[in-house]
């Protein structure tokens, strides 16, 4: 697909998520850095996303909001990059499972774990993720079978969910268990993960001069 690939993003967000993955495809896309409170919530971002708020990525006229499908899109968008298994690939399915218990337990989990929302016992079965020990060890399970979530197989998961583990390290929502920390050091050493890391910092010091 020729389509122009357009990012509106800050810096200082979840972006950060959709610039990896964008890095990683290897495809040329303009940024439209947003500012919160002001240009985010301005009636030309709100016509691409009536949430006001980032990331989202426009295709051609396609729009996609929300980082797990933005990784999604992108991954299935563009092939050529290996970072989704094809359909027929019996791998697909580990892949769309971790991709969305990333979005599903693990962002519910860490949201109530910095609000200092404890469920309790009684009315887990309320809640998606059941309980944070259950979220924390099935992570650690999922990062313990090889390199990456599909064993030897870097994928856009990897890029989703391997995001959040390092935010829920850095931020304490999740627990610094060795299988964590030699994942998430695996994975954001890649040459696309520190090129998203360098753009987005730059963008963030500048804004803070300016």
């Amino acid at each position: 697909m020729a389509d122009t690939l357009t990012f509106y993003t800050n810096p200082m967000s979840r972006g950060r998520i959709a610039r990896w993955m964008l890095e990683e495809i290897g495809q040329p896309y303009d940024t439209v850095v947003l500012e919160y409170g002001t240009t985010m919530k301005a009636p030309e971002y709100l016509a691409i996303n009536p949430m006001g708020k980032v990331p989202a990525i426009k295709h051609g006229d396609t729009v996609i909001t929300e980082g797990a499908a933005i990784c999604a899109y992108l991954a299935d968008a563009f092939p050529q990059a290996g970072l989704a298994p094809a359909i027929t690939d019996k791998m697909r399915g580990p892949y769309y499972r971790w991709m969305f218990y990333g979005a599903g337990p693990v962002e519910a989990m860490a949201s109530n774990t910095a609000l200092g929302v404890v469920v309790p016992e009684e009315k887990r079965g309320m809640v998606g993720y059941g309980s944070r020990e259950q979220v924390i060890d099935t992570l650690e399970k999922a990062v313990s079978g090889g390199d990456y979530l599909l064993g030897d197989r870097f994928s856009a998961a990897d890029v989703y969910l391997g995001a959040q583990l390092g935010w829920g390290l850095q931020f304490g929502t999740i627990d610094k268990r060795p299988a964590f920390e030699a994942y998430v050091g695996r994975i954001m050493s890649r040459p696309a993960a520190v090129r998203a890391r360098e753009i987005d910092d730059a963008l963030a010091a500048a804004a803070q001069k300016g």
